[in-house]
């Protein structure tokens, strides 16, 4: 029973060891996802402002679009226009960007480099998390170390699995690995713990089901914070495209590639939207473990505490997201909170607060 239960020592060097290489594939799709930006087509960025321009002017857009009358065999036909369903942020309606790579073969060709690595690099860190957990024959997320390399190995595979469904979320990959390299850079110095055994409170099947939904739950919501942001920044041009204002050289070539304002609220809503019933799930999955571990469902412990609250926050947010008076940038800040809120709960409960859930260590 013991030679079970003990470390297994070379399993947890190759662990490090893969952990350590997937950073530099990382750093290789970092460079490449730069490269897609900076030798992408500039030549193709120019939509939002056109379409602004065209939005704006002639008595058709005061009076509403207007229908068109051609002869078919002696018979008047009336040729309506096409009816453009608005984003619920009242957003207007422009052109999706060409993304990162601008359209052209040299910028794609960066770009599709990057995912390669991407790939390549989740696969390796994928294998340093399961190494991790054949080390120690348990699940790989018993501390913040294990947490955080778990974490981004999904945050990565979320990106891949969307890349593959949907083919304009390749604007995702710069911050996305950026924070990545950051994440397991905080992991492999600050937070690394040595491969060991959990305490015995955490033996339970529920370190299975409650911990591998939040991972997952943060994950996704990552990505949905990381859609908000664009959109605000997105939506701050188009306003002063919109007002006749002249943004910088620099904020043109980046934001006219990116999809349009009211693609990248959506892009978010649905994330946030898809996520948010699994979060409502783990938590009432950690109210179970608890029951069962402390004999109550809830101690207002701050890991609890600060769970629940970003329950609430994206329960607003869901909410704000279908009234009139608080869609759009309103919206998006309640979102922006309420991944704030997620985030304290990951590092900030974990290192700074004490309570029932400090047995796991950072």
């Amino acid at each position: 029973m013991n030679s079970l239960a003990a470390t297994n020592e070379h399993l947890a060097s190759v662990s490090n060891t893969l952990i350590y290489s997937s950073m530099a594939v990382y750093t290789l799709a970092f460079f490449a996802y730069i490269a897609e930006w900076l030798f992408g087509s500039r030549s193709k960025v120019a939509r939002t402002a056109s379409a602004l321009t065209k939005e704006g002017t002639g008595a058709a857009s005061a009076q509403g679009p207007a229908v068109t009358v051609r002869s078919a065999g002696g018979t008047a036909v009336l040729e309506r226009p096409q009816v453009v369903v608005r984003a619920a942020a009242g957003s207007r309606d422009v052109p999706d960007g060409p993304g990162a790579h601008g359209g052209d073969e040299q910028g794609d060709m960066y770009g599709r480099i990057a995912v390669s690595l991407t790939v390549l690099s989740f696969l390796i860190e994928f294998g340093g998390v399961l190494t991790r957990a054949l080390s120690v024959r348990r699940a790989p997320w018993g501390n913040m170390y294990e947490f955080n390399i778990t974490f981004s190995t999904v945050a990565v595979g979320v990106f891949l699995v969307l890349l593959a469904l949907r083919k304009n979320v390749r604007w995702l990959g710069l911050p996305l690995i950026t924070t990545v390299l950051l994440d397991l850079g905080l992991a492999v110095t600050v937070l690394y713990t040595a491969s060991d055994q959990l305490v015995p409170a955490l033996h339970s099947y529920w370190l299975y089901i409650h911990v591998s939904t939040a991972i997952f739950c943060g994950a996704v919501f990552y990505v949905g914070a990381v859609g908000t942001i664009l959109y605000l920044f997105k939506d701050s041009y188009e306003n002063k495209l919109a007002g006749g204002g002249t943004p910088g050289r620099f904020a043109t070539s980046v934001l006219e590639r990116l999809p349009a304002s009211s693609s990248l609220d959506k892009f978010a809503y649905r994330i946030n939207a898809a996520v948010f019933p699994l979060w409502t799930f783990t938590i009432i999955a950690g109210a179970i473990w608890a029951g069962d571990a402390w004999g109550r469902y809830w101690n207002w412990d701050p890991k609890e505490t600060w769970s629940f609250i970003t329950w609430v926050a994206y329960a607003g947010y869901l909410h704000a997201r279908a009234t009139a008076g608080w869609k759009g940038r309103k919206a998006a800040y309640i979102a922006l909170i309420a991944f704030a809120c997620w985030l304290f709960n990951y590092y900030g409960v974990n290192i700074f607060v004490s309570g029932k859930h400090s047995y796991a260590g950072v």
